[in-house]
């Protein structure tokens, strides 16, 4: 049965509307996932054949887009979750343990940062607990809420299918939920709406045959996180603005190797030297072989033998390093990250070089706590919580982004206890998890009921009648 898809706003029209979407982006998806693995474009050199340059760039390349994405990915640790009060959110970190979070929020944000955009989606589980998994943006997309960039009007999910052979889909609507499958393995959908898809048809549930059920949650259960909103609506990669340079520093790479292989070694030369030829083919016959082991000898005293200069290879290298700083500059990534040069540095100049990063680092932060923070609500109503489902003071606990010493932790931490900051402040300043200071919270009431007190000291005598009052002391001696 053909799916429908020219009425506006139809479950036909948003899984052609949005299934285009997918796969129109696919390419563009691919190449950058390409570069944040480090097997970018070939770039191409005169004279030197693709075949044998894809063999130099095994050895050439060098992925630092990959660390430009690792960078502010590795800083990026969600600590807990606060809804309106001073403690974290048990409940909330039950989610989170559940779901295995603590790896998979990784997956997550690096994503995001690689991706342009990553995407969490809240399903109730057979236990009736809340399921959330990690999407990327090559399975998934959603639309949004015209003039609210915040709210999801649709969503889809299209894989597929390894166990069935068929290529499926679901769409998310906010009153329904409906899937599709499709027996090929490239699904096509028009880009003029308005027709038919004949390819697809509805996949049959066990509650419905026709693929429909009710959406409980009444939203989108979709949790968008959507990396530098700020350079474009859908989103930009962490390097995508450094592919250029990664081009130019894999081309310097490459002219190096080649510069290396046949200019490196200084090549010889000999004149007044009879050459054979082979009797059969007339080719001639080279007497010598270049190579950097063997020594040319003649017994022709006419013979005369001499060497080209060797290629500099210097610029070569000083072009790989200027690109590399480019990188560094507009990727704002350290530059003892990228070069290595970290010799006799004081601490204040490190975290100097970091400024940036961590920038960087707080203001992904804040996007992406925006999107974990309506995950936990979505997740809340799944379970019947209508009041944390609601709360919009939810706050996303983010683990310290900059790089402290225990000594400057430590010393920090007395410094803000004799100004006032309260306890539980200081050990979250310091690093430790929610968790682990619930922990600590208990140990510590325990600690001060086991530490004996010290002894009370002796009060005066009052001077009551019919009291021995002791020797009299005067107040000069006492």
């Amino acid at each position: 049965m053909a799916v429908d898809t020219s009425v506006p706003l139809s479950p036909g029209w948003w899984l052609a509307r949005l299934g285009n979407k997918i796969l129109s982006e696919r390419d563009e998806l691919d190449r950058l996932w390409k570069y944040a693995i480090g097997e970018p474009d070939l770039p191409h050199v005169p004279g030197v054949a693709a075949g044998e340059a894809r063999e130099w760039m095994k050895v050439a390349r060098a992925n630092w887009a990959g660390l430009v994405i690792d960078a502010p990915a590795e800083r990026m640790g969600v600590d807990g979750f606060r809804f309106g009060q001073k403690t974290a959110d048990t409940d909330a970190n039950r989610i989170w343990q559940e779901n295995h979070m603590d790896a998979d929020s990784d997956l997550v944000h690096y994503g995001a940062l690689s991706q342009r955009r990553a995407f969490v989606l809240v399903e109730k589980g057979d236990n009736g607990r809340p399921v959330l998994t990690h999407e990327t943006p090559r399975q998934m997309a959603v639309e949004h809420v015209p003039g609210n960039p915040r709210k999801l009007a649709a969503g889809l999910k299209l894989w597929r299918d390894d166990w069935t052979g068929r290529t499926r889909a679901t769409l998310w609507l906010p009153d329904s939920i409906h899937y599709y499958a499709t027996a090929s393995d490239s699904p096509v959908f028009p880009q003029r709406i308005g027709s038919t898809l004949r390819q697809w048809e509805p996949f049959a549930i066990p509650d419905d045959p026709d693929g429909r059920a009710d959406n409980l949650l009444g939203a989108i259960p979709i949790g968008v996180f959507t990396n530098r909103r700020n350079r474009r609506v859908e989103g930009f990669a962490e390097h995508e603005d450094v592919i250029a340079i990664q081009d130019r520093i894999n081309l310097s790479l490459i002219n190096l190797i080649a510069a290396m292989r046949y200019g490196a070694f200084r090549q010889r030369f000999a004149s007044g030297l009879q050459v054979d030829e082979d009797p059969v083919t007339g080719a001639k016959i080279q007497p010598f072989q270049l190579d950097i082991k063997s020594l040319w000898i003649t017994d022709d005293h006419e013979v005369k033998f001499g060497e080209f200069a060797a290629t500099d290879l210097v610029p070569y290298v000083r072009a790989v390093e200027s690109a590399v700083q480019d990188l560094a500059a507009i990727s704002r990534t350290p530059p003892h990250y990228l070069l290595g040069q970290v010799v006799n540095v004081s601490g204040d100049a490190l975290k100097a070089a970091e400024t940036g990063l961590v920038s960087k680092v707080r203001d992904r932060q804040r996007n992406f706590g925006e999107s974990w923070e309506s995950v936990m609500r979505m997740s809340f109503k799944l379970v019947g919580d209508e009041t944390r489902a609601n709360a919009f003071d939810a706050e996303t606990v983010w683990r310290d982004p900059e790089s402290r010493s225990i000594s400057e932790l430590a010393d920090a931490a007395v410094k803000k206890a004799s100004a006032g900051v309260p306890w539980r402040q200081r050990m979250e300043d310091m690093g430790y998890t929610p968790q682990e200071i619930d922990r600590m919270e208990v140990d510590r009431a325990q600690d001060a009921l086991l530490t004996p007190q010290p002894s009370q000291p002796t009060p005066l005598p009052t001077g009551q009648p019919g009291q021995d009052q002791g020797p009299v002391i005067s107040r000069a001696a006492a």
